[in-house]
């Protein structure tokens, strides 16, 4: 409940809690491009210095689920006090590290730290604006969550560049510390204590399965998944531990996650909705670099301002949505989100070797167009018909969901396109025969002068690119089927805001 304090002094809350959660999501991306600085720094093999972004991301989805308890136990406002000093120190210990063990532990504390400001974050801004206004302020903290991952790459590139790897971390610094002082000056104490009883047997079983999900998520496709002991170990420690949670929650008295969130439709399909967005759109971030850099040529640098587009477009929907969402209704402004997506994904799977950077952006414009109009109608609706007391609990679980999505999204994905490579190059292959017209003319050319080698590296380039298409095209028929689930969510009535509006004022 947010107090009268706070509803006054909204505006620079507003402002503070956007520049925590940008700092927060800044960091899930803004490190991978200075990994190859960092590895000669730190004296780290390229499987080993993998875990940098790994122990960030498993402290971060281990203490997501626990944010919300801690906040009702101590308050909003000491949790936001300490995640942010907590988050900014040990991002300046992030900077000074001189080995991989130092740089994997204070990972391991940015991201424990960091991991209720995203949910509590979102909690607030619900809790201090009239329903009416939320399509709005909605779309303000959307754009702190999205843009991070797609600015991340681009300030990450050119830090390390022109400074050095370290700065991807001091960043945070002066960012933290205002976002503290606002904070501490403006937003009002609460009560605490009105947590309930604390369910450590369902906690315990949630957090080792989203601890062994994620790390299998991400150690799979480096480890052959399941030709691999580790990820069988994984995979069985985590069906074990979400077996032993559902029925935790379903039989104990004071389940860790209230159960009543389970029986508002708005909610259940708005977060299968989000762990969706979340596996099939956000992946694109992840291998679009991957693609510019190893395909085209693209220095990490070039790579990064190639995908400012999609910031770009991210940015003019968060300025339009309210208004659509206002004449249009929230669903309507939902499909159009995701038509948008579809049409930039098949644009993509019609990428070739020989283009420029044109396609890149303009598809990443659209698709952040298409993306910006998904997040501000999708909260709107999730959250519209939700008792207000179980509101920190349900953008918990929320947010876990849209880690979980993204982590398997980003596995799965880089997991099939190893295997289109593969299969498409055995193609090629194939065709790889002396009778080949197409095959003298190659062989007469610049690529016979090298040899076999040259020529196995062509094939493998075009194998490449055919299972890079391939998957854009997947996505792009998997983003489609997200559509029935808009005719299963009730519509942002009057009648729906009307307890939300009283408890908002």
């Amino acid at each position: 409940m947010a107090s009268e304090a706070d509803v006054r002094n909204r505006i620079p809350i507003t402002g503070a809690l956007m520049l925590a959660t940008l700092m927060n999501t800044l960091d899930s991306t803004i490190a991978n491009v200075a990994l190859p600085h960092m590895r000669g720094s730190l004296g780290a093999s390229q499987d080993q210095i993998t875990w940098v972004l790994t122990s960030y991301i498993i402290a971060t989805a281990i203490m997501t689920p626990l944010s919300g308890w801690l906040s009702l136990k101590f308050g909003r406002k000491p949790m936001f006090l300490i995640s942010i000093a907590a988050f900014t120190l040990a991002s300046a210990l992030c900077g000074v590290a001189q080995t991989l063990p130092e740089m994997v532990i204070f990972r391991l504390l940015q991201g424990m730290a960091g991991a209720s400001l995203i949910p509590l974050s979102q909690t607030v801004m619900l809790d201090i604006y009239p329903q009416h206004m939320i399509p709005r302020v909605m779309s303000m903290w959307s754009a702190a969550v999205i843009m991070g991952p797609i600015v991340g790459p681009a300030l990450g590139g050119w830090l390390t560049e022109n400074w050095d790897w370290r700065w991807v971390f001091y960043i945070n610094l002066p960012i933290g510390a205002f976002a503290f002082g606002i904070l501490w000056f403006f937003m009002g104490h609460e009560d605490a204590g009105r947590e309930r009883p604390f369910d450590f047997l369902g906690f315990g079983a949630l957090a080792l399965f989203v601890g062994s999900f994620q790390l299998m998520m991400d150690r799979g496709p480096s480890q052959d998944w399941f030709g691999s002991t580790e990820i069988w170990i994984e995979a069985v420690i985590a069906s074990l531990s979400l077996f032993v949670f559902i029925v935790q929650t379903l039989t104990a008295e004071h389940p860790f996650f209230h159960r009543d969130l389970a029986k508002d439709r708005n909610f259940v399909t708005g977060t299968l909705f989000g762990l969706c967005v979340g596996a099939i759109l956000f992946s694109t971030t992840a291998i679009l670099p991957s693609f510019m850099q190893n395909l085209l040529g693209y220095s990490a640098l070039q790579s990064g301002y190639a995908s400012m587009p999609r910031g770009v477009g991210s940015l003019i929907a968060f300025l339009v949505v309210p208004f659509m969402i206002q004449h249009g209704g929230p669903r309507r402004v939902l499909l159009l989100g995701i038509g948008l997506s579809m049409l930039a994904l098949w644009w993509m799977a019609h990428f070739s070797l020989d283009m420029t950077s044109t396609p890149i952006m303009t598809a990443g414009l659209v698709q952040g167009l298409g993306t910006g109009l998904l997040f501000a109608p999708l909260n709107t609706l999730s959250y519209v018909t939700l008792n207000p007391i179980h509101r920190t609990e349900a953008t918990v679980l929320a947010t876990m969901a849209r880690s979980l999505g993204s982590s398997m999204g980003i596995s799965v994905l880089q997991a099939t396109l190893t295997n289109n490579i593969a299969l498409a190059h055995a193609r090629l292959i194939d065709n790889v025969a002396p009778g080949n017209p197409n095959l003298a003319t190659v062989m007469n050319g610049p690529i016979g002068a090298g040899g076999p080698a040259a020529l196995n590296g062509l094939v493998t380039q075009q194998a490449s690119m055919i299972g890079y298409v391939d998957v854009f095209a997947w996505m792009a028929l998997g983003v489609g089927l997200l559509i029935p689930l808009l005719m299963v969510m009730r519509p942002a009535t009057p009648a729906a805001m009307t307890p939300l509006e009283a408890h908002a004022d």
